[in-house]
């Protein structure tokens, strides 16, 4: 017996321990290459060039040109494609047309003094140098897009800004339309991007601080404020979020945007994007701050709160009154939007004395031989009406647009005729599509169209009372989210008079005297009481 038992002893999975042991040597691999990036320099030019080819592990794209600097021997490294060959010539033209460079020819006896002075005399307009001495500088720089000289017995090297891959230029926005008003846009590029708010923003109190997020991708982020609006808690909270996060690679927005927001399990957006500039800069003359990220247009904003989703760009180029009707407007498509499936549901179904004689005798002919209930139709719908619009998303421009209308109407009619579906069916469903177009915030779009289905099913079991239950939990649910500490909802709850000013409504500009007390916290006052 104790020999069958043997026979069933469970045998070491030699597989698993040979995958175990290469993962074991990747990762001192691994640890190797990172500590060997943080070794300074040797004296020796070929082996700086040997460690660094070898941290970059041999990539055909790494170019090695070496030459004669001051009579010794030097190399300039970068990656093909990622500089700009025109910095590149005029920095060699520079080094060859300098009559005092063969003076230095014998700076390399370890004095600092002459170090220095040699590598002034390197420097030129153009080309913005700035010393190294340790290998992960040098990796840094040259996936960053620069040049790095190096040069045989000195123990340090030079960095030569030299960024030149090719990004897309600064044009008008795609997804923020104005009839009046700037129309440039932000782009891929963060230095770009930073320089646009600059543009808006000639003041010494911008402050613009860069910080480096992701292990691999090493994606360059900005945080943006202006000093002595921002609430200096908030720029704290801010970069202690972004200090905390850990990961591999940043290669949109919304990945820091889900590391730092406050909510994580509700549909509406506590952190607001943007790809225009002139929206950015109004933030942060509210106190607000700004968040540029490289290799996105879309410039993230905190905090963010529930009425910033109902407010254009254009509501601050046109006149108050115009204005406060277009935000008013909004408002009440997002109700729409949000409710009309629901309450055609609920009156259909629970509440027919609601209606007057005529129209429910008009609705009642429409129904007869429809086979579903009116929740049933409402889905179907829905549901029809969300795959075409996906579908115009994904589709090429030329025609996407082009399939979303006429598939709606197509198919619509279609069903009608079929009697699958009632003419006011379809009537109520494009109304509640086109009100969601209207909201400016796309993501505030998407939750709505959520919350939709939420109240359908609410609406299709107990009418109106089920939508009064609905409304009643989700006010009791955006009044409990914060974004980055301010309450969602202010300045309704708490009830803030003096901030309601440009909330729902806009009052005239020079009416807006104070900034929002909960968000700069210092230094309100926005202009003078003139009128």
């Amino acid at each position: 017996m104790r020999g069958v038992l043997l026979m069933f002893r469970k045998r070491p999975n030699k597989k698993l321990n040979n995958d175990q042991a290469q993962l074991t040597q990747e990762n001192s691999t691994a640890q190797a290459e990172l500590a060997q990036q943080g070794e300074a320099f040797t004296p020796e030019l070929l082996e700086n060039l040997r460690r660094i080819k070898e941290i970059l592990g041999g990539s055909s794209d790494l170019v090695m040109t070496d030459f004669i600097l001051g009579g010794h021997e030097a190399a300039l490294l970068y990656m093909d494609g990622m500089v700009d060959k025109v910095a590149i010539n005029h920095f060699f033209e520079h080094i060859n047309r300098t009559p005092e460079m063969m003076k230095y020819s014998n700076f390399l006896s370890q004095e600092e003094e002459g170090t220095a002075d040699f590598f002034k005399l390197l420097s030129t307009p153009v080309n913005r140098l700035d010393e190294i001495r340790f290998f992960r500088e040098a990796i840094r720089a040259i996936l960053a897009g620069n040049a790095v000289l190096l040069v045989n017995s000195v123990t340090h090297g030079l960095v030569i800004d030299s960024k030149g891959h090719k990004g897309r230029a600064v044009t008008e926005s795609s997804t923020e339309n104005v009839v009046r008003g700037p129309k440039e846009a932000f782009n891929e590029n963060g230095l770009i991007n930073t320089t646009l708010i600059r543009r808006k923003i000639k003041d010494p109190r911008l402050r613009v601080e860069r910080k480096v997020i992701g292990n691999v991708t090493q994606t360059s982020v900005a945080v943006i404020h202006i000093h002595g609006i921002a609430n200096d808690k908030l720029v704290k909270e801010v970069h202690a979020r972004l200090d905390k996060i850990d990961i591999d690679g940043i290669l949109e927005s919304n990945y820091i945007e889900e590391f730092i927001q406050d909510e994580v399990y509700t549909p509406f957006p506590t952190v607001f994007n943007t790809e225009r500039p002139d929206v950015v800069a109004a933030a942060l003359l509210e106190g607000r701050i700004a968040i540029v990220i490289d290799g996105t247009p879309f410039v993230l904003l905190v905090p963010a709160l529930f009425t910033h989703f109902f407010q254009a760009a254009e509501d601050y180029y046109q006149r108050w009154d115009i204005a406060t009707l277009l935000r008013l407007l909004r408002i009440s498509a997002f109700f729409i939007s949000m409710l009309g499936p629901a309450v055609y549901i609920a009156v259909i179904n629970f509440h027919q004395e609601m209606l007057p004689t005529p129209l429910l005798i008009s609705l009642a002919a429409q129904r007869e031989g429809v086979p579903f209930p009116a929740i049933v139709e409402a889905l179907i719908m829905e549901v029809t009406l969300e795959i075409l619009r996906e579908a115009g998303l994904r589709l090429p421009k030329a025609i996407g647009q082009t399939v979303s209308i006429v598939g709606a109407l197509v198919i619509g009619q279609a069903a009608v005729e079929a009697g699958i579906i009632s003419a006011a069916m379809v009537i109520v469903v494009a109304i509640t599509a086109i009100s969601n177009f209207i909201l400016p915030a796309y993501n505030m779009g998407i939750s709505i169209r959520i919350i939709r289905f939420v109240f359908m099913f609410l609406a299709g079991t107990f009418g109106l009372y089920g939508i009064a239950a609905g409304l009643f939990a989700l006010a009791l649910h955006l009044c409990s989210i914060r974004s980055f500490g301010i309450p969602y909802m202010d300045p309704l709850a708490p009830f803030v008079p003096d901030d309601m000013k440009d909330t729902f409504w806009r009052k005239p500009i020079f009416r807006l005297i104070t900034r929002p007390r909960l968000i700069s916290q210092k230094n309100n006052q926005r202009q003078s009481k003139s009128k």
